[in-house]
């Protein structure tokens, strides 16, 4: 009788237990999916051409004819699509402009179109693999070296990576380039920044693929099957996060950290990597100007007028997070995600 009973009581325990993984599994397939329609919904709205032009129509002209004349701007990523067309803004604006990139071929035929283009000989050319902690401190050291003060950093150097590859130095390469290479260059240039305070910002370019993932600690995608889509999605949201972090830690250095979506834009990266997508939204993909136009804007607005912190999207302050998303709560992490990037870096505190 004793047995029976148990054995009932055992049956009914694994039942319950099993239906509230069953539960559990469902309503996060039920989000995840909710995050996923959200934000193809809100995106279609308002990340393609058609919005650009929608929402243009409320720009000011004279906020981006600024002239920055012997101001010295860093843009990783720089010899193509927005990366490019943001160093050619900069230095069509006079700046003195330094284009990361990682292939010498392609970097220099992007210095040479540039200089030829904005008449600005002050362009240079800095090689740097985006995805080695080794070469951004090699490059951040030559910044040092030289006392090279630094007005404006644009993280722009990104990367979709579909199948899992690892780098040289031991990490997932999305994450290498997306969240540890902008994660080192900024800390590494942080004592350059503050020598241009309190004008001194950087701006982080991030995506509006963001909207559709938390904040994890998985920063490798190595608890689940590899997806390279998603993984540039959470990186995007580290990107985020980290900005806002930034702007709470370094609060007293005159620096301004911002976060910003260039829409969905007509990119070489976009094209190869998102190959379906760039198919199905053809002819409604931004330009790589239009793409740029906030980073040049964010580069160029008086501190006063920008929240150090914030993510914006067409020369607006946007929101991080989509309703019902339940994503908010999830920076709560950063601080352990934060850890964990300064040990991989071997930073000191």
């Amino acid at each position: 009788m004793k047995s029976g009973r148990l054995q009932f009581q055992l049956q009914l325990q694994l039942h319950f237990s099993f239906s509230i993984s069953t539960a559990l599994s469902l309503a996060m397939f039920l989000l995840k999916t909710w995050r996923q329609t959200a934000f193809g919904l809100y995106g279609y709205l308002n990340f393609t051409k058609p919005a650009f032009l929608d929402h243009s129509k409320k720009f000011k002209a004279e906020e981006i004819e600024t002239k920055i004349p012997g101001k010295n701007c860093i843009v990783t990523g720089a010899n193509s699509g927005i990366g490019y067309a943001t160093a050619e803004g900069l230095a069509h604006r006079g700046a003195t402009v330094y284009l990361v990139c990682r292939n010498k071929e392609r970097g220099e035929a992007a210095l040479s179109q540039i200089q030829s283009k904005t008449g600005n000989q002050n362009v240079y050319l800095e090689i740097c693999d985006l995805s080695s902690v080794m070469d951004i401190k090699s490059l951040a050291s030559r910044f040092s070296k030289n006392n090279v003060p630094v007005h404006v950093l644009v993280n722009n150097a990104g990367l979709i990576e579909q199948s899992r590859e690892t780098t040289s130095e031991g990490f997932e390469l999305n994450f290498a380039v997306n969240v540890l290479g902008t994660y080192t260059m900024t800390e590494l240039m942080v004592p350059l920044l503050e020598k241009t305070s309190p004008d001194a910002r950087v701006i982080t370019v991030s995506s509006g693929g963001m909207y559709s993932t938390p904040l994890i600690r998985d920063l490798q995608y190595s608890e689940s099957n590899f997806n390279g889509t998603e993984q540039y999605a959470r990186n995007k949201r580290v990107q985020v996060a980290l900005t806002e972090k930034w702007a709470e830690i370094y609060n007293n250095k005159g620096i301004g950290f911002y976060s910003m979506h260039p829409g969905w834009a007509d990119t070489p990266g976009v094209a190869k990597s998102l190959p379906s997508f760039s198919k199905s939204l053809s002819g409604k993909l931004r330009t790589s100007e239009e793409g740029a136009d906030t980073i040049i804007w964010l580069a160029l607005q008086p501190k006063e007028k920008l929240v150090s912190g914030a993510f914006y999207f067409d020369r607006a302050e946007a929101p991080k997070h989509l309703t019902f998303a339940a994503t908010s709560g999830s920076h709560s992490v950063i601080n352990s995600v934060i850890d964990s990037l300064r040990s991989m870096v071997s930073l000191s505190v």
